[in-house]
């Protein structure tokens, strides 16, 4: 992949749909013989398929996700007679806990499909199946980055087939009314939105939540303003939590935002009256399809100490599934397989895991990938933080996301959710 981007700003596009034409005609001849949907088939609440059948846990509500998962199972299928897969939606605040307890009856998914950042929780938690033989066996291996194998004390236990991180979405025909670049710097980003503002849009959409989801998005804002695990201090985390509440202070971001999981606020800036949205690589099918007006991407303007996690979804092997065989199959013909990690950057817009993948022209020829591959040079963070004890990492998230929310939501001040939030992180980081 080019990341090799200097400062170049990316054009804006206007409905493209990118690549998706190709994909489409590729994969409906696939789809065919595909079930489709979420939850075709398969048992959220019981146990892998037994047989050629694989259940496949996920938590994706989002169209072009959704048909991500569609395109892997049909693949799969074809390459692989009799075989039938099952994609099976729980929903994201229910997954970790679902698969901890179906593990604990002894049963549970072939596959799962989780936030990778949580790989420490369900792997101490009983849920996954140790990789190690099977990814000692992988030829492959080797054009697999490092970072996003999941090894929780000398053991791993999934893989990730692809990359997400967050950008700077804008919306560029509000730029161009409002007189105003695609924002570099921390000033210029403010003085943007505030112009947006006086011209009657709004200026940024983000994610609140009081959970993971919240502390991924609150991470490059708290770093840039110093804020680390391995040194946790309250006026740093304050004064990254005080920005962006300022940013609800000024009118540029709705409080509703602590309501807002990563899905609600694309969809506000696809309507088109807000010039700018913090989200991430996966929305670009999102953005193709329903945002009808000129937009682009640019790293995010933060400090030199700014940091962007890596994340993307973890796979793995479910702990007492019936077929680890036939699931290892499944992950090496899509997630880990050269062919399948390029449906993700034409599908959701994820940058593939695999060398070879993330060289191929339709990664490196996409304008709307490279601010995100140029952030991956300038601002890419390990994710989780290696700080951070495996045992931790879920109190951690919980702990600084809803610092996050209590900031934005009015609910404390910046000073005051910071100074709550080190007093909690204390005995989690020791």
């Amino acid at each position: 992949m080019d990341i090799n981007g200097n400062d170049a700003r990316p054009t804006p596009r206007r409905r493209t749909r990118l690549a998706l034409t190709s994909l489409a005609a590729a994969s409906g001849l696939l789809l065919a013989a595909c079930s489709g949907g979420t939850s075709a088939g398969g048992d959220a609440d019981g146990s892998s398929g037994g047989g050629d059948t694989l259940t496949v846990w996920h938590y994706f509500s989002d169209d072009n996700q959704v048909k991500l998962m569609d395109d892997f199972a049909a693949k799969f299928e074809a390459e692989h007679d009799g075989a039938t897969v099952e994609n099976v939606f729980v929903p994201y605040d229910q997954l970790n806990s679902k698969l901890v307890s179906a593990a604990g009856a002894q049963t549970g998914p072939d596959v799962v499909v989780f936030n990778g950042a949580e790989a420490a929780t369900l792997a101490l938690g009983g849920a996954l199946a140790p990789l190690d033989d099977y990814w000692a066996d992988f030829a492959d291996a080797g054009e697999v980055s490092e970072s996003v194998v999941h090894t929780i004390d000398g053991t791993t236990y999934a893989v990730q087939g692809y990359v997400n991180l967050l950008g700077l979405w804008y919306n560029a025909d509000i730029l161009a009314e409002i007189g105003v670049e695609p924002p570099t710097t921390m000033t210029e980003l403010e003085d943007a939105m505030g112009k947006a503002k006086d011209a009657g849009y709004a200026g940024i959409t983000l994610s609140g939540l009081p959970q993971s989801q919240g502390e991924w998005q609150a991470y490059p804002w708290i770093s840039s303003e110093g804020f680390t695990y391995d040194d946790p201090q309250a006026d740093a985390l304050a004064a990254g939590l005080g920005r962006v509440r300022g940013w609800v202070d000024n009118g540029w971001l709705s409080q509703e935002a602590v309501t807002w999981d990563q899905t609600v606020p694309f969809q506000q800036f696809a309507a088109g009256r807000t010039a700018f949205a913090a989200n991430g690589n996966w929305q670009m099918g999102t953005a193709a399809s329903d945002a009808d007006f000129e937009y682009g991407v640019v790293p995010l303007p933060l400090s030199d100490t700014g940091g962007v996690y890596l994340g993307g979804e973890g796979q793995g092997i479910g702990a007492f599934s019936e077929n680890p065989d036939l699931a290892w199959e499944y992950l090496t013909a899509t997630y880990l397989d050269a062919e399948g990690q390029l449906l993700p950057p034409e599908i959701v817009g994820s940058l593939p895991s695999r060398a070879d993948a993330a060289a191929d022209e339709l990664v490196t020829g996409n304008v709307l990938l490279e601010p995100f591959a140029q952030t991956i040079t300038q601002f890419g963070a390990n994710y989780p933080s290696p700080a951070v004890p495996a045992a931790s990492v879920a109190d951690v998230q919980l702990t600084v996301g809803q610092a996050w929310s209590a900031a934005i939501g009015g609910q404390k001040s910046p000073q005051q959710a910071a100074d709550d939030a080190i007093a909690a992180l204390g005995p989690l980081l020791d």
